[in-house]
């Protein structure tokens, strides 16, 4: 949850959505549904207090940390793949994190969403598509300094 609201809003504002989302989740009464139901009702209450917060405090500038990286991003890389996610349309972008960073399923995202499983698919290719794009000519500098770096002499 927390790394989901951290690609959303940073995570200055995360750690204290992530205490808003569970406190929502315990003042509430969980919908009679399936497990992975729960689970999407849960990340739809987060995404709803993301949107809002976002719109609320409107667009900042921030850096984002790729913790799940093998090895650190450069803040160049980091840059690179915030403003890509930026460009993003805002549902695609929310599908794009529910299931890379926050690890949910098709029906999961679907319930979150509130949009159907073939436009989850949808969706999520299309940013795929969008990110690799956008990324592809800053990876490609990256992968070539590298080479250049360990070339043997």
């Amino acid at each position: 949850m927390f790394r989901y609201l951290c690609r959303i809003v940073g995570p200055n504002e995360a750690t204290d959505l992530t205490q808003e989302v569970f406190l929502r989740v315990a003042r509430s009464t969980v919908p009679d549904t399936t497990a992975d139901g729960e689970r999407a009702w849960v990340f739809r209450i987060a995404r709803n207090l993301a949107l809002n917060h976002r719109r609320d405090s409107g667009r900042r500038p921030e850096t984002v940390e790729l913790a799940d990286a093998a090895r650190p991003a450069s803040q160049e890389t980091s840059a690179a793949m915030k403003q890509a996610l930026d460009r993003l349309s805002p549902l695609d972008r929310d599908v794009f994190l529910l299931r890379e960073v926050a690890g949910l399923s098709y029906e999961e995202i679907a319930g979150s969403c509130e949009i159907s499983h073939a436009a989850v698919r949808a969706r999520l290719h299309r940013a795929r598509q969008q990110l690799r794009n956008e990324l592809q000519p800053h990876l490609k500098n990256v992968s070539s300094r590298l080479v250049r770096l360990y070339e043997p002499r």
